[in-house]
């Protein structure tokens, strides 16, 4: 490899980000991890196929030495122990600027899940990352509103690059799309990891979507090698891994053994671990899950899968993030926020009895709540829990696996629901939004993804039969979407953007009506953007 090339678009300021010595820097990971990168995709597909033909996963007999020995991961910065209250959102200037004064002890600004990753959000997102450390983020709204960052009380900054699986097609690497995972990572570490710790902070990371230890190590390799070339000390970049990959489930301690000189915690991801599941083991006879809305974090496989999170973090000593609480408040419906709220401070008081450090909100008017919640749990002193090691929790691979939902059932309005929010998510994707409120509930790729492949799996599965008897089917499917677009239609009103909307309906129904499974929406859309 030796060359780059740069085919979007130079907005104004994008000079500035895409530099000739930012390019380089890409260049260099690129040269360096491209080849591990793509034989790490192509054994996510081996490891599938196998769960296809009925191999289950398990704990790894190669790495039982990691599992069994006394080690322990670097210790926390001091800006990353409290993480009582977390909310995430896009790197867009309002939204971070709202984000970084809410009042959160941390912020988790997205260039993957809640974004849509046209070029224009991925290069300003970058640039407003910059004006967030130097305290210079603005932004006007057409009405003439102004948004400005707090003098002081802002909450610490941690960068979500895409994961491995995502391309940047605006770059060019020797004619072939540049990973976006190490265009994300690399333009914000060359602008920003001296700036970071001039600010007093770090340059930190959330990484997503990893599905196997091996994935972790790459991700470590990445930042050493980063850390060396910009003139650091080994370990000043710290991650908190996105839990929300099933089979990664079974490799906890071994990716925080790989990540250990840089690791700062794992979060319980549950939206895109439910996806995992329903897509890792679709075509099993005996799983198929009900409503999405009946999949709560009690379930069985649920459960297990964060209690081992908070022993396993806390054993290896770092942190432990409970799970997005998704609600929007109304402004009109003030029953529909007292019902809601209290299903928050149920489900945060859930989390912190459990030993958890703190939690995910997406929208600011839950901070309080959150926060409040794990300010009671934690003892006098202290702005964590991770000295509550949870000796009692013994947690087996077939408890990892046990898909049962006690009472669960497929209605008709748990199916209409998936087509409403699947269609709607799409649609405001391809406009240039990625995090939109639907339903009260903030969604982002990760429930379009649950909607989707529900859809297809009740279709595809001879036991996705609604609780009134009727057998799933595509016709049904079909039948129903023009209803649901009339009353997205009325939703909308003016609003109603008919060609995305209808843009956003044939890609759905091509995605749940096809014999093949598609492993990410977002790779097929991301075709049809700009």
């Amino acid at each position: 490899m030796n060359s780059i090339s740069i085919t979007g678009k130079m907005h104004p300021g994008f000079d500035n980000i895409l530099t000739q010595e930012a390019q380089d820097f890409i260049l260099k990971l690129h040269q360096k991890f491209s080849r591990t990168r793509k034989s790490l995709l192509e054994k996510r597909a081996e490891i599938h196929s196998k769960i296809l033909l009925g191999e289950m996963p398990g704990f790894l007999k190669e790495t039982e030495s990691v599992r069994n020995g006394e080690w322990q991961a670097d210790p926390v910065p001091e800006d990353l122990q409290d993480r009582r209250c977390e909310i995430t959102g896009p790197a867009e200037a309002k939204m971070m600027i709202n984000a970084l004064n809410s009042g959160a002890t941390i912020f988790m600004a997205d260039l993957e899940d809640s974004i849509t990753p046209n070029w224009f959000n991925q290069i300003q997102g970058q640039q407003n990352l910059i004006d967030a450390y130097e305290r210079t983020l603005e932004f006007s709204s057409p009405e003439g509103k102004e948004y400005r960052l707090n003098e002081e009380g802002l909450a610490t900054l941690i960068l979500r690059p895409r994961g491995w699986h995502l391309d940047e097609k605006h770059i060019l690497i020797d004619g072939e799309p540049a990973c976006g995972a190490l265009v994300d990572a690399g333009l914000y570490l060359f602008h920003n990891i001296k700036r970071t710790l001039e600010k007093g902070t770090g340059p930190y990371f959330y990484l997503p979507k990893l599905e196997n230890h091996l994935e972790a190590r790459l991700w470590d390799e990445v930042f050493t090698f980063s850390e060396d070339e910009l003139g650091v000390k080994i370990g000043t970049i710290k991650a908190t891994v996105l839990l929300e990959t099933i089979l990664a489930a079974f490799e906890m301690e071994e990716i925080i053994y790989e990540l250990r000189r840089h690791m700062s915690g794992i979060n319980a991801g549950r939206w895109d671990y439910m996806f995992s599941a329903i897509k890792k083991f679709r075509n099993l006879p005996d799983f198929i899950w009900p409503d999405r809305a009946q999949v709560t974090m009690t379930a069985p496989l649920m459960r297990a899968y964060t209690e081992l999170l908070v022993k396993t973090c806390h054993t290896r000593g770092t942190l432990a993030i409970g799970g997005m609480a998704a609600f929007i408040p109304s402004r009109r419906d003030q029953e529909v926020n007292r019902i809601a709220l209290e299903k928050v401070r149920q489900d945060k008081e859930r989390e912190a009895n459990d030993g958890f450090d703190g939690s995910w909100v997406a929208h600011p008017d839950l901070v309080k709540v959150c926060t409040e919640v794990f300010s009671n749990a934690f003892e006098t002193g202290h702005v964590n829990q991770m000295h509550k090691m949870r000796e009692d929790v013994q947690v087996s691979s077939e408890m990892l696996l046990n898909f049962q939902i006690p009472g669960g059932k497929i209605t008709e309005a748990g199916l209409r629901n998936n087509i409403s929010v699947g269609i709607q998510y799409i649609s405001a994707w391809l406009r240039g939004t990625g995090a939109v409120a639907i339903f009260n509930l903030m969604e982002d790729a990760a429930t379009a993804e649950i909607s989707r492949s529900q859809v297809w799996q009740w279709c595809q599965h001879p036991d996705g039969i609604l609780d009134d008897g009727r057998k799933i089917t595509i016709e049904m499917v079909k039948s129903m979407v023009p209803e649901e677009l009339a009353k997205i239609c009325e939703a909308y009103g003016d609003a109603y953007d008919e060609e995305k909307t209808n843009q956003a309906t044939e890609l759905f129904l091509t995605l749940v009506t096809q014999n093949e499974f598609e492993e990410f929406l977002t790779i097929r859309a991301y075709n049809q953007l700009d």
